[in-house]
């Protein structure tokens, strides 16, 4: 059952459910761009979650009241899932344990090869659920059960620009040098965060990502860096 929660004196948030999942991702992803769409003037913000939407709107348009009526007229639970994918973007990978640091320890948890965590994770077409961490750090999902894998009990402090990595059932590419504690597989020579584009972001919610494994040469030859 859809909830509404005043978060701020400009701000609601509006659940869609309680837990995550393929489908309610889809809700939400579904009505992020219908909101979206709308354009109305009242609207100055609204960041979609995996199960939620923040509004952030304007008090000239909006009360706390008038804002949730006009969400009620305007959400909608009608998903033709096929009609409504979103756009499918490849990205190149370099796979491998020159810049895959946990690529082993996948291996030894998941008693797979390399070769077949690199064909696992790159087989999959994954979906954007939402975007944040930071600008550009897009949550990718699912991941192949057979190579999910937990976090690293101790982040570190330096993870690389273009790290492709794996967190539960989850992945993403760190867009810029951060500390974090997810499981790096592979690189892309990529930019994920872009100053030039609205978003910030080289992908957005709603898309839906393929890995292309790469060679070394062809990862350098693009501009990655080792």
């Amino acid at each position: 059952m859809i909830k509404y929660k005043i978060a701020s004196v400009d701000s609601i948030i509006i659940y869609f459910a309680e837990s995550i999942s393929k489908e309610n991702v889809a809700i939400v992803q579904h009505n992020y761009v219908l909101l979206k769409n709308l354009k109305h003037d009242g609207v100055i913000d609204i960041i979609p979650s995996y199960t939620s939407i923040l509004i952030h709107y304007d008090l000239k348009y909006f009360t706390n009241d008038s804002i949730i009526e006009f969400l009620k007229q305007n959400l909608s639970f009608e998903i033709n899932c096929e009609k409504e994918e979103g756009r499918l973007v490849e990205i190149p990978i370099y796979y491998d344990m020159e810049v895959g640091f946990d690529l082993e320890r996948i291996s030894k948890l998941s008693s797979l090869s390399i070769e077949e965590i690199i064909k696992l994770h790159s087989s999959t077409v994954y979906s954007v659920y939402t975007i944040g961490f930071l600008p550009g750090f897009a949550y990718l999902g699912e991941v192949d059960k057979k190579i999910a894998t937990p976090r690293l009990q101790s982040p570190r402090k330096k993870i690389p620009k273009g790290s492709l990595g794996i967190a539960d059932n989850q992945s993403a590419i760190y867009p810029v040098v951060s500390p974090g504690g997810w499981n790096i597989i592979g690189r892309t020579y990529l930019d994920m965060f872009d100053k030039n584009l609205d978003s910030f972001s080289y992908l957005s919610v709603g898309d839906r990502v393929k890995f292309k494994p790469i060679s070394k040469s062809e990862f350098i030859n693009n501009g990655g860096v080792i």
